[in-house]
């Protein structure tokens, strides 16, 4: 299945995705469009395709059937990791994964966009251009302060912070934010949700998340999608998605009524 011209705007485009594993369809026939600039949530019960879904674009695992295309004309699916990275792809995982025997600038260091080598990037001195970035960086995340700090000696937020400088440091076009929120304070959370919003626009954002108080921080007049087993039930605002009956009877578990 060829994506239309008609669809080539959008950033990111999958149509009639599909992925079993041994017999289990954690993908059916999703159909997901998302647009520059955006900044989208996806929402669903465990099991509903979320983390298979972020799998898919980055290349973790290949769709069985459907296409999936980036920036109008490149199939994510016939390229390998280290290509999808390099088009521009980052991805932050639940639990951070941040170089924590190395400074807060030194992670940024190595993640700065380029084929760096982890020799030549301790090594050898940034340039200007690059420590301005990497000091705008740490401005955006709020970690100025923290600089010389070993990164496993960061509060768990900061170290999600951080990671998200590592994707900014790649220059990914599109960011993949998986559960940012999960076992932070409020204040930490809060602060999470600002950091996302500030960076919308400029990048193309999708987080997955659970905590919907977190969610309507992020996705206020922006569109959220709910995902079921494997296919996007319903997508719109957040008060949308909360009234919808279907997500009352799949996503917060409520049985459907006897009519």
């Amino acid at each position: 299945m060829k994506i239309e011209s008609t669809q080539k705007q959008f950033l990111l485009a999958a149509e009639g995705v599909n992925k079993s594993f041994s017999g289990f369809k954690a993908i059916n026939n999703l159909n997901f469009y998302l647009d520059p600039g955006e900044l989208r949530t996806v929402i669903g019960p465990n099991g509903a395709g979320k983390t298979s879904f972020l799998d898919l674009i980055t290349g973790r695992t290949k769709p069985d059937t459907g296409t999936i295309e980036f920036e109008g004309s490149v199939s994510i699916p016939k390229l390998n990791e280290y290509q999808i990275y390099r088009l521009g792809i980052g991805r932050k995982f639940q639990t951070p994964t941040v170089y924590t025997d190395h400074t807060v600038w030194e992670n940024l260091l190595l993640s700065l966009e380029g084929s760096r080598g982890v020799w030549s990037s301790l090594f050898k001195k940034p340039n200007s251009a690059e420590r301005d970035r990497m000091d705008e960086i740490l401005k955006t995340i709020n970690l100025v302060t923290q600089r010389e700090w070993k990164a496993g000696a960061l509060a768990h937020g900061q170290k999600q912070w951080l990671e998200i400088g590592m994707l900014l440091a790649q220059n990914a076009k599109l960011l993949l934010v998986d559960e940012p929120a999960a076992g932070m304070t409020d204040t930490e959370t809060h602060k999470t949700g600002e950091l996302l919003l500030s960076l919308a626009g400029k990048h193309t954002i999708v987080v997955i998340e659970h905590d919907m108080v977190f969610v309507r921080q992020i996705a206020k007049d922006r569109k959220v999608t709910v995902l079921h087993q494997g296919s996007v039930l319903c997508e719109g605002s957040v008060d949308e998605v909360q009234n919808d009956e279907r997500v009352l009877d799949v996503y917060l578990g409520r049985k459907k009524r006897n009519h």
